[in-house]
């Protein structure tokens, strides 16, 4: 099942408009995705897009089976995946509406599957081997270069690089979490950015990531911290602006036969033990 090129990993509000959505269900050796897969066309190039939490929002992000959602955009021919988020501000000058396209990632997650190769029968009787990749970037430099060239052609300047710590949820942080966060350097914090860009890693696919801050975590600011409400509210704001933008970074993405990145080489060498679809 050979479809698609480039993965988007988000909401309803992102393909929903698309006209000629085709819906695929996508069996994987790692259970059900959070959702169907839905195929569209957006500036002649072939997209699957993934509801990160389900189409009625209805997976919290600790439950999100990642493997699965990953492993299926392989399946319907994905090579690059656009992963946006919402975060919340570290720093006071990254209020709601910022949009940051980070460069490193922190894991502070604590009971997610963050591998394909742990060594672990799978369902279909396949063990694969137990693998090591180099994880030192977590993100794709082209994907990252078009994501910064897009929000500019947009007018919405981006802050270029800054890092992404994703915590493990579905709780928002408390003050002294948020604080010691913001004390450590970390720019934006999240709940899904991890383990989605390593397992992509895994499979070789390149994985980018834009975040929109649509609050100040607790320990930037004051008054009662962040509600969801607050995140929705600021989020409705923004996506049609995030959408237009991610758009644009599809459209300039690399050609499969230009894809010479360190992601789409992660695993030149390496005897996974299965095959890949």
């Amino acid at each position: 099942m050979v479809n698609a090129e480039i993965g988007v990993i988000g909401g309803s509000g992102l393909y929903s408009f698309l006209e000629d959505v085709t819906e695929v269900r996508v069996e994987t050796p790692y259970g059900e995705p959070s959702d169907s897969v839905f195929m569209g066309e957006i500036g002649g190039r072939r997209v699957a897009f993934l509801p990160r939490h389900g189409r009625g929002h209805h997976v919290p992000p600790h439950r999100i089976n990642y493997r699965a959602n990953l492993w299926a955009l392989r399946s319907v021919g994905v090579r690059q995946v656009l992963g946006p988020c919402a975060v919340g501000g570290l720093r006071p000058e990254y209020g709601p509406g910022t949009l940051l396209v980070p460069d490193q990632l922190v894991d502070r997650t604590k009971a997610r599957t963050q591998t394909f190769y742990d060594g672990e029968t799978r369902a279909d009787g396949v063990v694969p081997n137990v693998a090591h990749l180099s994880f030192a970037d977590p993100y794709c430099p082209k994907g990252r270069k078009a994501a910064l060239a897009a929000a500019r052609g947009r007018d919405w300047e981006p802050v270029d690089g800054g890092t992404l710590v994703v915590i493990e949820g579905p709780r928002f942080s408390t003050r002294a979490e948020s604080r010691w966060h913001a004390a450590m350097g970390w720019s934006v914090v999240g709940m899904t950015g991890h383990p989605e860009a390593v397992l992509a890693r895994e499979l070789g696919l390149c994985y980018s990531t834009m975040t929109l801050v649509t609050d100040l975590d607790a320990g930037a600011e004051t008054g009662q911290g962040v509600s969801h409400g607050e995140v929705l509210e600021v989020f409705a704001a923004n996506v049609d602006r995030l959408r237009s933008v991610l758009f644009d970074v599809v459209a300039a993405l690399p050609a499969e036969a230009d894809r010479d990145c360190p992601c789409a080489h992660a695993l030149d060498g390496i005897d996974t033990g299965i095959e890949l679809p």
